[in-house]
C-alpha cells in the first residue's frame, strides 16, 4: 500500500468513531429542513454550500419561524465562528498548503476533523514524530470526506423520510453527544479542566439568549479562562520548577 494511501486510511480509522454520532445529527437537520417547507433540492443544496450541522438546524427553525433573512445570517455567523479559531489553531500546520488545498480544507473542517486532527499534529510533534505538510494534509482529508459523505447521506436521508419519525426517538439529543466524545479526549490538564467547566457553565447559563448565542458566548469564556489559567498560573508555576 502506497503511503499516501496510508496516511489517508490513518485519518479515516482516526474519526470513524465520530462517524455514527453524525447520523442522526445531520438526519435531524434533513427533517429541519423539510419541516421549514424546503424542497428537496433546496435542502440538498442548502447542506452542500453550508456544510455546518449547527448552523443549518438553526437556520431551518428560524426560516420555520419566519425570521427576518438578516437575523438567519447573523445566526450562522455567530455559531460557526468558532471555526475562525479552529483555521487560526491549524494555520501552522496546513497554512503552507497551495491555495485550493487551504480552501478544500476550509470548506471540509468540521469539529471532528479539527479536534482529531489537531490532536495528531501536536501528539507526533512532542513525541519528536512529526508529521510532514502533506502528511498532515492527506491525515486530515481522510478523516474530514469521510465525515462530508457521513453528513450529506444522512441529510439525505432525513430528507426522504421527512416528519415520519416519531418525536419520542428524541434524535436531536445526538447533537450534545458528539460534542461530548470530542471534548472528554482534549481535557489533559487544570487548564483544559477549567476551560471546559467554565465553558459549558456559561452556555448552560446563557442557553436562553436570542440567536443561540449562548454555545458562543461559553465557547469564548472557556477559552478565555483556559487562556488566563495557562498563562498566569501554569506557566509560572512551572517555571518556578525548571
Amino acid at each position: 500500500m502506497r503511503k499516501e494511501t496510508r496516511e489517508l486510511l490513518d485519518g479515516l480509522r482516526t474519526i470513524a468513531p465520530t462517524l455514527p454520532g453524525a447520523l442522526p445529527f445531520g438526519f435531524v437537520a434533513g427533517i429541519a429542513g423539510a419541516n421549514a417547507g424546503l424542497t428537496a433540492p433546496e435542502n440538498i443544496a442548502h447542506s452542500l454550500v453550508i456544510f455546518a450541522g449547527a448552523a443549518q438546524i438553526a437556520a431551518m427553525q428560524l426560516v420555520a419561524n419566519h425570521a427576518a433573512f438578516i437575523v438567519i445570517v447573523a445566526t450562522g455567523i455567530a455559531i460557526n465562528l468558532r471555526f475562525l479559531m479552529y483555521s487560526a489553531s491549524l494555520a501552522p500546520h496546513l497554512g503552507r498548503l497551495a491555495l485550493h488545498e487551504r480552501l478544500i480544507a476550509g470548506y471540509l473542517m468540521t469539529d471532528q476533523a479539527y479536534a482529531l486532527s489537531i490532536l495528531r499534529f501536536v501528539t507526533t510533534e512532542t513525541a519528536g514524530t512529526p508529521m510532514d505538510d502533506r502528511a498532515k494534509f492527506r491525515f486530515y482529508l481522510g478523516g474530514a470526506i469521510a465525515m462530508w459523505l457521513v453528513w450529506q447521506s444522512s441529510v439525505a436521508a432525513g430528507i426522504i423520510l421527512g416528519t415520519r419519525v416519531p418525536e419520542s426517538w428524541s434524535l436531536d439529543f445526538a447533537v450534545p453527544l458528539s460534542f461530548i466524545a470530542l471534548v472528554i479526549p482534549g481535557i489533559r490538564d487544570r487548564s483544559t479542566v477549567f476551560a471546559a467547566l467554565f465553558g459549558g457553565g456559561i452556555a448552560l447559563a446563557a442557553r436562553g439568549l436570542p440567536f443561540n448565542l449562548g454555545l458562543f458566548a461559553g465557547g469564548l469564556c472557556g477559552i478565555a479562562v483556559g487562556y488566563l489559567h495557562e498563562t498566569y498560573i501554569t506557566m509560572p508555576r512551572e517555571g518556578r520548577k525548571g
